[in-house]
């Protein structure tokens, strides 16, 4: 009988938004939850602006008619009462709470009480943003890619001759978009796109009195011996250590990122190198959990949830290393360097806009092979697709808010396949930590496929084709 369980219970906890949304030419990342918030915005007009921060509040806005303001501003991680004065500019502005309600926003250049136009709440959903100057190509066999670099005054400052796959980088964003579409047209190349950039994702955020205390779980010491037991590729920042209990269950790591280092990590192998075991370094006492960190201990928690121990190992891939981004180069090379070192099944707990056609190749390849992956929905209430989850082989998750009810963040696009808990409980050291959104829905629904999959080494479809009937996305 298939064995699928997994504590409901933490999704009743406050949840919010794990990873930003995709950047644009204007972004306003305000996680659902979270007194903090970034934006770079250019000449964006008022209305349109309020209508962002409705909908990602959650708040009533009011604003007085014929006013009218351009806002120009950037700035990262700001407390929302900081952020408002720097979008609102020389305009006046109160924030109301209600006890049974949501908060009330009044925007006004007189008085407060002639702020009486309703904002309506606005999702955008827009590209991702792009390296200016770099676009990547996959070639047809037999093509060279240093001839072609050539003629179009390029330097190839990343390769993968095996996958055929390569990084181009240009003078500037006017020759990049030139060269873009000269490639489309060559009969040489396969594939071409430009180097997407990825956002951080959030850092789990401390709290007391955790509802849900510290993983319990041992490794079954068959865990390296049978064929049937699942390794997960963590597809995600780096890693710190999990503690003696879990640090058992993590491989060394794996980094494509650009000079990976964390506080509190350890030293990731090369590409390519045989996979070793985890050797963890003391964390700092001030230390946070880094995103792969939360994702990875989630994973292992869902896996508990199924037994007392598990044969189940966490293979981590990080591909942002000491940059706060990544982007769909490093995704793509952080897929492959997983499947090249034997993950099974791939946990990709980011997400974008925009679909990478080098990307989706990788994963598709990885697919043919048998690896399963589950992804991310997205963080924005809506119902156009997020990739890679979209890409058609992926597992989609979305979050729940609580048991059978969507969280108001979460994506429910037709493309969306299951919900689960969208809230965490972590550990680092004795500290507990939250960590909340599609990201620990998809680590969640990664570690039943794999917990399952160890106990029982039933084919993937049937354990994806039951955890679809068993844990279906709300009805909007």
């Amino acid at each position: 009988m298939l064995r699928i369980k997994i504590l409901l219970l933490l999704a009743l906890m406050v949840c919010g938004a794990a990873f930003a949304p995709a950047s644009e030419t204007n972004s306003l990342v305000w996680p659902a939850g979270r007194d903090r918030v970034s934006a770079d915005i250019h000449s964006e007009a008022l209305w349109p602006l309020l209508e962002d921060i409705a909908h990602q509040t959650g708040w009533h806005i009011f604003v007085e008619p014929g006013i009218s303001q351009n806002a120009s501003v950037k700035f990262h991680d700001l407390p929302a009462g900081e952020a408002l004065r720097k979008l609102l500019g020389s305009l006046n502005y109160a924030l109301v709470p209600e006890t049974n309600g949501p908060q009330q926003l009044y925007v006004f250049a007189t008085v407060m009480r002639n702020a009486t136009r309703r904002v309506a709440a606005t999702a955008k959903t827009v590209p991702m943003r792009h390296v200016a100057n770099e676009l990547l190509v996959k070639l047809k066999p037999g093509a060279n890619i240093d001839a072609i670099a050539r003629v179009l005054g390029a330097k190839v400052v990343g390769r993968d001759d095996k996958l055929g796959i390569y990084r181009l980088q240009f003078p500037d964003a006017a020759a990049t978009d030139a060269a873009l579409g000269s490639l489309k047209t060559n009969p040489d190349v396969a594939a071409v796109d430009y180097n997407y950039i990825y956002d951080p994702p959030v850092t789990p955020q401390p709290i007391a009195n955790a509802p849900a205390g510290p993983v319990a779980l041992t490794l079954d010491p068959n865990s390296t011996s049978d064929p049937c037991n699942p390794v997960v590729g963590l597809i995600d920042t780096g890693i710190q250590s999990l503690g003696s209990q879990l640090d058992p269950f993590v491989l060394k790591p794996i980094s494509v990122g650009d000079a990976a280092s964390i506080s509190g990590s350890t030293q990731a192998q090369s590409i390519g190198n045989p996979v070793a075991l985890f050797a963890p370094q003391q964390v700092s006492a001030s230390a946070a959990p880094t995103h792969g960190t939360a994702m990875a201990e989630t994973i292992l928690r869902a896996v508990s949830q199924q037994g007392s121990s598990s044969s189940v190992r966490i293979l981590p891939v990080d591909v942002y290393g000491a940059s706060e981004t990544t982007t769909s180069w490093n995704v793509a090379l952080g897929v492959q360097a997983a499947v090249d070192g034997g993950a099974t099944v791939l946990n990709m707990s980011l997400g974008g806009t925009t679909d990478s056609a080098i990307l989706d190749n990788i994963i598709q390849q990885a697919l043919a092979k048998g690896v399963v992956v589950f992804a991310a929905a997205g963080n924005q209430p809506v119902s156009t697709p997020t990739y890679p989850a979209a890409i058609p082989g992926v597992n989609a998750v979305t979050a729940l808010g609580a048991p059978g009810q969507l969280a108001a963040y979460a994506n429910f696009g037709s493309f969306v396949e299951m919900a689960l808990p969208g809230s965490s409980v972590v550990y680092l050291g004795n500290q507990a930590y939250v960590v909340q959104g599609t990201s620990p829905a998809t680590a969640y629904a990664t570690g039943v496929a794999a917990g399952t999959k160890g106990i029982n080494c039933l084919p993937w479809a049937q354990i994806q084709s039951a955890m679809a009937a068993k844990f279906p996305v709300p009805q909007q």
